[in-house]
């Protein structure tokens, strides 16, 4: 702010406090004063565009907020309770802002680093406002929907086929669904208590009953396969 800005809000706080009204009373008082607003808020703009902050209407709610209160309990305003309010606006500021990719070249480290921190700044002070991506409303585009109907995947089938590999339960699960069979991991496994949604396991026991190993198996236990089967069948004859 500047000093012909503060010296207006000054002047505006005064109507509503006759405690800075009074320190106003005296030139070298309210020259300190001034020079001390000033200071302390040179950081801190008066309005932003759209009326996201403005900081008239800070102190007013200061005072509305402890319109209850005596006036005795509770200092005059302050630029420490304007750099408060400033501090968490600016902190929504930049929550909403990301980072547009600079118009410098990359491959120029400090260039491309001092125009983001400008812009940075610039947001963080109020001189521009935060640039945000706009947020898909209406879902993905018609094309895309038609794409994903006739694939049945947003993973295309070389790309599955080739993940196959990396993903041995996925894959047998996928290749009974696509076979017309029920997916075995849809029922608890009987045989290891692996839960719903869970490979089975081998467990290796040792000759006191101990558990050697726990390994996860690509394929069902066949108990398993044969639950899912039956619970497919009851439900498809229901």
């Amino acid at each position: 702010m500047t000093p012909r800005e503060i010296v207006a809000l000054l002047d505006r706080v005064a109507t509503i406090d006759g405690r800075i009204d009074r320190q106003l009373n005296d030139a070298s008082s309210a020259e300190r004063v001034v020079t001390r607003w000033t200071t302390a808020l040179a950081d801190v703009p008066a309005t932003l565009p759209a009326g996201s902050w403005d900081v008239g209407r800070v102190v007013r709610n200061y005072y509305e907020r402890r319109g209850g209160d005596n006036s005795a309990q509770y200092h005059p305003v302050e630029p420490y309770d304007i750099l408060t309010a400033w501090a968490r606006h600016r902190d929504a500021l930049m929550q909403r802002h990301t980072d547009p990719t600079p118009a410098a070249d990359p491959d120029d480290v400090p260039a491309f680093l001092t125009e983001m921190r400008t812009t940075r700044t610039a947001v963080a002070t109020g001189r521009a406002a935060p640039i945000e991506y706009r947020a898909l409303t209406s879902g993905p585009h018609p094309a895309i929907e038609a794409r994903l109907r006739a694939i049945g995947s947003c993973i295309p089938s070389p790309a599955r086929a080739e993940l196959a590999r990396y993903r041995p339960v996925r894959a047998v699960r996928e290749a009974a669904v696509a076979a017309g069979q029920p997916d075995p991991l849809n029922v608890r496994c009987d045989w290891c208590q692996a839960p719903e949604g869970r490979p089975c396991r081998s467990r290796r026991v040792r000759p006191d009953g101990s558990v050697r190993s726990n390994a996860r198996r690509a394929t069902p236990h066949p108990s398993r396969v044969e639950l899912a089967t039956a619970q497919h069948g009851g439900e498809a004859a229901a």
